[in-house]
């Protein structure tokens, strides 16, 4: 496979920073990428964009309102279009890039990250063999095709393809196989995705029962379906969005004995849909309670 620092350049003007480099190399050869900032990390929104208030110009999605040319909306930003990867607009987050990320679902790829030593003994054990990177902690197995994105599958293994970005590390090695059932299969069949909402998650009702005494049933029906569409719309912070949506589910409802562990489940199907892990989604209920005093 092609290096990025063979990559002809004009001699008379200066080189360019080596992630951007590897990152023209990668577009080249179809996969769309952004840089990382400390803590690899995708660059933060800029202030027009902050909160989606532009309405998100996703360059693997259709496009919207937004017009901004920074690399904003994290994975969304990825592209593989060489006169965005080098417009002014991104050249300081180049000189700031610590790693370079590709979008895999954008280009039809699936990675298993495999976290852990027992994540990868795992794999070897279960999954068919295919293009394999090897990682800090344990290694990437990348499959050919796509498929919805799922942290927390099992222990130690997420599954990034759609909505989410992978670390670039190196080529790897070996051929890369087709997506199989075996992956497909892992966020329904996985324990962390199977279980049911725990009845002690839900909030517990008001003395003498009865439905929302300030709300109607239907206003209850509407409030969680809009909460759920709100999560799913979302392209990019997708845990503070979930945070977000259920302290205002709680603020709404929280106190009157209306919401149940259906409706509680309902959002937690919507953000699990996103990629957040059940102890994601148990972690951001339980913040939110404390911090309404619940």
């Amino acid at each position: 496979m092609t290096q990025a620092n063979t990559f002809p350049r004009d001699p008379a003007r200066p080189a360019l920073p080596a992630h951007l480099a590897t990152a023209l190399w990668l577009a080249g050869i179809g996969l769309p990428v952004l840089p990382l900032r400390e803590g690899k990390l995708p660059f933060g929104n800029c202030p027009v964009c902050k909160e989606s208030a532009c309405g998100d110009r996703p360059h693997m999605k259709t496009p919207g309102p937004c017009q901004c040319p920074a690399p904003c909306h994290g994975w969304a930003a990825a592209t593989t279009d060489p006169d965005i990867l080098t417009s002014p607009a991104w050249a300081r987050a180049w000189r700031q890039a610590v790693a370079v990320a590709y979008h895999p679902g954008g280009a039809g790829l699936t990675v298993v990250d495999l976290d852990t030593p027992g994540a990868v003994a795992w794999a070897r054990q279960n999954l068919p063999t295919t293009k394999t990177v090897a990682t800090t902690r344990g290694e990437h197995w990348i499959y050919r095709g796509a498929m919805q994105s799922a942290n927390g599958v099992r222990d130690g293994v997420d599954l990034k393809s759609t909505m989410a970005y992978a670390r670039w590390i190196s080529p790897g090695t070996g051929p890369i196989t087709t997506l199989p059932d075996a992956v497909r299969g892992l966020p329904v069949k996985a324990p962390t995705t199977a279980r049911p909402v725990p009845v002690a998650l839900a909030v517990p009702a008001r003395a003498g029962g009865g439905q929302c005494p300030h709300r109607s049933p239907a206003y209850l029906e509407r409030g969680i379906a809009m909460a759920g569409q709100h999560i799913t719309d979302a392209h990019s912070a997708i845990h503070n969005t979930v945070y977000r949506v259920f302290l205002a589910v709680l603020s709404a409802h929280g106190r009157c004995g209306c919401l149940t562990d259906v409706h509680i489940g309902r959002l937690f199907t919507a953000a699990q849909a996103k990629g957040e892990s059940l102890r994601h989604c148990e972690d951001s209920w339980t913040n939110a309670r404390t911090k309404l005093g619940m």
